[in-house]
């Protein structure tokens, strides 16, 4: 059993019907743009021209990164977080790393004797 939605009806307003539709709006055309460098260069990765397909995918980043300024600003500005992070995680393995090495030494020094 499907689930269909009803339009809701125009509301009126004085005595007239305010039709409530689409309106007509240009195409996003930096979207169709780098959605279209971004199928031809995977069609030219998939026919074998990596050098050239690499390329338009590579124009295609750039023109969605342009596209995209206020997301890039955002992550840019969150990026050294991230990377604290990923420090203070990396810093807390090598003390784990460090502590079982020894622990293994002391280990071999405990059964070769």
């Amino acid at each position: 059993m499907g689930v269909t939605t009803f339009p809701h009806p125009p509301s009126y307003t004085q005595g007239r019907a305010e039709i409530t539709g689409p309106t007509h709006n240009e195409p996003d055309w930096m979207g169709l743009t780098v959605g279209g460098s971004f199928l031809a260069g995977s069609l030219l990765l998939l026919c074998g021209r990596k050098k050239a397909g690499l390329l338009v995918t590579a124009g295609a980043m750039a023109l969605s990164l342009l596209d995209q300024k206020e997301t890039v600003r955002e992550w840019w500005n969150t990026l050294p977080k991230y990377l604290d992070d990923a420090q203070h995680l990396l810093d807390q393995a090598q003390g784990t790393i460090d502590d079982l090495a020894a622990k293994r030494e002391k280990l071999r020094g405990m059964f070769n004797r």
